[in-house]
C-alpha cells in the first residue's frame, strides 16, 4: 500500500516514520532507565535487553519484510548496516561526554561480554555465507545456531551481572551503575513497563511504513538493494539508538548508553534469523551481494576496535573523542565511500 502513493506522498511518510521512532525512542530512554532501577537489571544489561530491543524492533520488521518480498540483498544489508551506523553512534555520543573517553568512563562486564558475543555472531554468519547451500524448511542451519548462541550470550550477560569475576578499576571519571533515587528500587515496574509496550508497538507499526518505503525507493529510483539498506533504511532505523544514546550520555546514563547500542546490535544479529526465515526462495545467506559481505566484515571490524576501547580504557584521545571513535569513524566512512562508488 505504501508502495502505491505518489513519490512526494512516499516521502512524506518515510519522513514522518522516522520521525515518530525517534521521538517514541526518547521517552523510551526515560522508561528504560526507569526500569533498570526498579526490576534491577542494571543499566547495563537493561539497555541490551529492554532499549535495545525496543529500538531495534522498526528494524527488524524492515529486514523481515524485505526478505518475505524476495529482496535478499536489501534485508540484510538493513540488518549488518543497522549494527555499523549504531557503532558510530557511540563515537558521536563520545564528543558529548566531555569528562573522559566514553569507554573510559562507562566500564562495565556485562558491555564486553555483550561485543564478544557479537563478534561471534557476525563471525556465524560468515561461516553461514561461505559454508554449504543448505536449507531444512527454508531455514539455514546458521541460523538456529545465531538464535540459540544469543540465548547463550544472555544467559552469560545475566551471570556476569550478578556475579563477575573481575570489575574495573574505579577512577575519578568512572561512572557507577546507581539509582537516581535511593526509593527507586522499591516502585512497581508496571506503569513503566505498560507504557514502554506502547512505544514498542508504536516503533513496530513505523517499521512497517519504513519497510515498504525503501522497497519502493529500490524500484521507483532505480537504487541498489545494498546501498538502501545499508545506508538510508539502516540509518534511519538506527536513529532511536542515537537520540537515546546521546540522551542517555546527558543523563549520566553512561552504562546504558554503550550497552544500548552493544546489546542493541547483538540483537540486530537477530534481523538475520528472522529475515532467513521469511526468504521463501532458499537460504538468505547465498543470495548476498559483494556489497553486503562488505557491509558485514565492516561491523565486524567496528566491533572488534569498540571491544579494545573497553578493555584499553583510554582516558583522552584526539581532542574530545577517544583513539578508538577516531578509528570507528573511519572505518564507516569508509564503507560508505566504498559503497556509494560501487553504487
Amino acid at each position: 500500500m505504501i508502495g502505491a502513493l505518489s513519490t512526494p506522498l512516499l516521502l512524506l511518510a518515510f519522513g514522518v516514520a522516522g520521525a515518530v521512532v525517534v521521538v517514541a525512542s526518547v521517552r523510551a530512554t526515560a522508561l528504560a532507565d526507569m526500569l533498570a532501577d526498579r526490576t534491577r537489571l542494571g543499566e547495563a544489561l537493561a539497555g541490551g535487553l529492554i532499549l535495545g530491543g525496543a529500538t531495534s524492533l522498526s528494524g527488524i520488521i524492515v529486514s523481515t519484510s524485505g526478505a518475505w518480498s524476495g529482496d535478499a540483498s536489501f534485508a540484510f544489508s538493513n540488518a549488518i548496516g543497522g549494527i555499523a551506523a549504531q557503532t558510530l553512534f557511540l563515537a558521536l555520543a563520545d564528543v558529548l561526554h566531555r569528562d573522559a573517553n566514553l569507554e573510559h568512563s562507562a566500564a562495565q562486564p556485562e558491555n564486553l561480554v555483550q561485543a564478544v558475543m557479537l563478534i561471534i555472531l557476525l563471525s556465524l554468519t560468515l561461516l553461514g555465507i561461505f559454508g554449504p547451500d543448505v536449507a531444512v524448511l527454508g531455514i539455514h542451519p546458521v541460523s538456529v545456531v545465531l538464535f540459540l548462541a544469543y540465548l547463550t550470550g544472555l544467559r552469560i550477560s545475566g551471570q556476569v551481572s550478578e556475579n563477575p569475576m573481575w570489575t574495573p578499576v574505579q577512577t575519578h571519571e568512572t561512572r557507577r551503575d546507581e539509582p537516581e533515587d535511593s526509593d527507586e528500587r522499591h516502585r512497581s515496574a508496571k506503569g513503566p513497563a505498560l507504557a514502554f509496550l506502547g512505544l514498542v508497538a508504536l516503533l513496530g507499526t513505523c517499521g512497517l511504513i519504513i519497510g515498504q518505503a525503501g522497497g519502493a525507493f529500490i524500484a521507483r529510483f532505480g537504487l541498489g538493494s545494498s546501498l538502501v539498506g545499508a545506508l538510508i533504511t539502516a540509518v534511519v532505523t538506527s536513529l532511536p539508538e542515537l537520540v537515546t544514546t546521546l540522551a542517555a550520555v546527558r543523563r549520566g546514563a553512561l552504562q546504558l548508553a554503550v550497552g544500548g547500542i552493544i546489546g542493541g546490535n547483538t540483537f540486530d544479529s537477530l534481523f538475520l534469523v528472522f529475515a532467513d526465515a521469511a526468504y521463501r526462495d532458499g537460504s538468505l545467506y547465498h543470495a548476498l551481494a559483494r556489497d553486503d559481505v562488505y557491509w558485514l566484515a565492516t561491523g565486524l571490524v567496528m566491533t572488534s576496535v569498540l571491544l579494545a576501547g573497553l578493555v584499553f580504557r583510554q582516558k583522552h584521545g584526539p581532542g574530545r573523542i577517544g583513539l578508538d571513535g577516531v578509528l570507528m569513524i573511519g572505518v564507516y566512512a569508509c564503507a560508505v565511500a566504498a559503497q556509494v562508488i560501487s553504487g
